[in-house]
């Protein structure tokens, strides 16, 4: 049976330069399907949904330049939230039904990362039990390229690029001055080291750094990481360390991990790796003069849309778009994901995953590409993350600055305005 109704998406979880990619191609789909009335957006994720806080996104894209600013435009243009849909709360979940009738939503869309498609499984279980004729797709979104059964994940690429791109540059800062000097760069990823593996590819400028690669797949030793330092330091003046701040000692417990704060899902408020990493540093290599430095790329990283790549806003496109096709085909509870076909020449497709496949778990780096007692990742993973990266986005500026599309989050509308 063919359903006519409303669509709606919502995005959740940290931004990305790419998250708004995807659903600028949800939104074009939507625009264009015989089966879809009008295109409504959430603010704030889930919990702006349960506060009927409800845009008609159909109302404000109105040209082609629309939709080519809403691409380049990094972070949350629908404004995010984390939070945590409960699994067995029948108020909640009615809730959220009536919402949904209220609004004629047939079709609902969550654009973000592991927890995101934790919230879509479960809706698309209710959905099904309560009978309703409603579907539910996720769109994926991480920086930490940590979902199950795809390839990797819209918005890691663009990370990535900016990783590769300013450990290069903070190498040569570091170069300027003839005194010894070890910096160390704390990335992003709480339990998978994706993200700082890539800044391996600092190296395809023609520089040596990063000199050591820090992943959380493998436990810390700070023993040996002082030894490798002091070593390191006998026949290179300057080096440069990559850390992921999710480090943990062999007994479990992250490196940072001093009373840090947890979010609503129970995860760790991690940061500081580094400067744990210095301190190290610092109290047991003993050379004259040493200049020491802890960075933290903390959010620079996730929304640098100056360095996002083609590749990745391409896909992330992709995936909205795809997502809104399977949806009006009568898919659910499914989430679209990428299969590599080859290397060289890059090519991909799009499948779609099962949720209940991909909620709750988490993709972490193969050990068989993290080398050299830890310390490095292998020429697999290079070949992996080389295509992820290339392209050039082609921001869109005035006067030397980026434009940038917004929504009126505030224009909320009411039912009966949409119907």
């Amino acid at each position: 049976m063919t359903k006519i109704g409303n669509m709606l998406i919502a995005q959740s979880g940290g931004p990305s330069s790419a998250i708004n990619a995807s659903i600028t191609g949800a939104i074009a789909r939507g625009m264009g399907s015989t089966k879809i009335r009008n295109v409504l957006g959430a603010v704030n994720g889930m919990q702006g949904f349960l506060d009927r806080k409800i845009i008609n996104i159909s109302d404000q894209m109105k040209t082609s330049e629309d939709f080519e600013l809403l691409i380049h435009t990094p972070a949350h243009a629908l404004g995010s939230s984390r939070y945590k849909i409960p699994k067995d709360d029948a108020e909640t979940y009615g809730k959220i039904i009536q919402i949904l009738k209220d609004y004629d939503i047939k079709y609902f869309f969550y654009n973000g990362g592991n927890d995101s498609m934790d919230t879509v499984n479960k809706l698309a279980a209710y959905l099904k039990k309560a009978g309703e004729d409603i579907v539910a797709v996720g769109i994926p979104k991480t920086i930490d390229n940590d979902l199950e059964l795809t390839d990797h994940t819209p918005g890691f690429g663009s990370a990535a690029r900016y990783v590769a791109t300013s450990i290069a540059e903070l190498y040569l800062d570091t170069c300027v001055y003839p005194l010894p000097a070890v910096t160390i760069v704390e990335i992003m990823g709480r339990n998978a080291g994706w993200l700082t593996a890539a800044s391996a590819l600092a190296r395809e400028t023609g520089l040596p750094a990063p000199h050591l690669i820090y992943l959380p797949e493998v436990d810390f030793d700070p023993e040996a990481f002082v030894k490798e330092v002091g070593t390191l330091l006998e026949r290179e003046k300057q080096i440069l360390i990559t850390a992921s701040e999710g480090l943990r000692l062999s007994d479990g417990k992250y490196l940072s991990d001093t009373g840090a704060a947890e979010d609503m899902f129970g995860h760790k408020t991690l940061g500081g790796a580094a400067t744990v990493l210095e301190k190290l540093v610092k109290d047991n290599v003993d050379m004259p003069k040493l200049k020491t430095r802890a960075i933290q790329f903390s959010t620079l990283q996730r929304a640098a849309a100056h360095c996002a790549s083609l590749t990745d806003l391409e896909e992330s496109y992709q995936c909205g778009y795809r997502a809104v096709e399977a949806a009006v085909n009568g898919k659910t509870d499914i989430m679209i994901t990428i299969a590599r076909i080859s290397d060289i020449p890059y090519v991909v497709r799009y499948d779609e995953g099962k949720l209940e496949e991909i909620a709750n778990k988490e993709k972490k780096v193969p050990l068989s590409w993290i080398t050299k007692g830890g310390t490095d990742v292998s020429e697999e993973m290079l070949v992996y993350l080389r295509p992820l990266v290339t392209g050039e986005a082609g921001e869109i500026t005035r006067e030397g600055l980026p434009k940038f599309f917004r929504f009126n989050l505030s224009k909320v509308v009411l039912p009966w305005e949409v119907k």
